[in-house]
């Protein structure tokens, strides 16, 4: 669901290229056919990547009574109690980790390069602020998703006893798609009126 997550942020930063640089063909690019397709095709993606996790995993036979200190069987988690030695499979998980993550990740940052020379060439600054705020609920779900994800993987590796691992792991797999929904929603005027009755309240 991360790699999914990851590969379905490059998607949704693609679609800001595609409406900010080219929105006059907008309609024709994203049509609903190409939309499925493109979700349809990083699913597999995310699926393949699940099952090879998988498969690294029942290769190493694990001693019993062992307790994971995290709250879900993440792939680092388990290396650290396998019976067998897995330094190879922890070079091979951090680079599909890297594949996975970094290709997306390289996506988002080449499609917002684009968005953001676009809005330079704009002449008037309210057209500059609608481009602004319509990329700016996709960025700040980007920084929360990669910030603690990368927090997670590379507190694994540096730390191997940390207690900040798992706290991150709650923002990166839970509260992250928790506050998509709020955060797209932003943009909306009933929910931005209903927000400021909700603080006016409790001021």
């Amino acid at each position: 669901f991360g790699c999914l997550d990851s590969i379905l942020l490059t998607v949704m930063a693609y679609d800001r290229f595609v409406a900010i640089c080219y929105p006059l063909h907008y309609l024709v690019i994203m049509n609903p056919c190409h939309c499925s397709l493109l979700v349809l095709v990083y699913f597999l993606i995310s699926l393949f990547y699940s099952e090879l996790n998988c498969l690294l995993m029942s290769q190493f036979s694990f001693c019993t009574n062992v307790e994971i200190p995290h709250f879900f069987c993440d792939p680092p988690q388990l290396f650290k109690v396998a019976c067998n030695d897995t330094s190879n499979n922890n070079i091979l998980i951090y680079i599909s980790g890297a594949i996975f993550g970094g290709v997306p990740l390289s996506g988002i940052v080449f499609s917002y390069y684009k968005i953001v020379s676009s809005i330079l060439r704009v002449p008037s600054s309210g057209g500059k602020y609608k481009a602004f705020v319509t990329c700016g609920s996709h960025l700040s779900v980007v920084c929360l998703f990669y910030g603690t994800g990368l927090g997670v993987y590379l507190n694994s590796t540096v730390l191997h006893s940390s207690k900040g691992g798992p706290v991150a792991s709650v923002v990166y797999t839970t509260v992250t798609p928790m506050l998509n929904p709020f955060i797209y929603s932003l943009r909306n005027r009933d929910i931005k009126r209903a927000l400021q009755i909700l603080l006016n309240r409790t001021a």
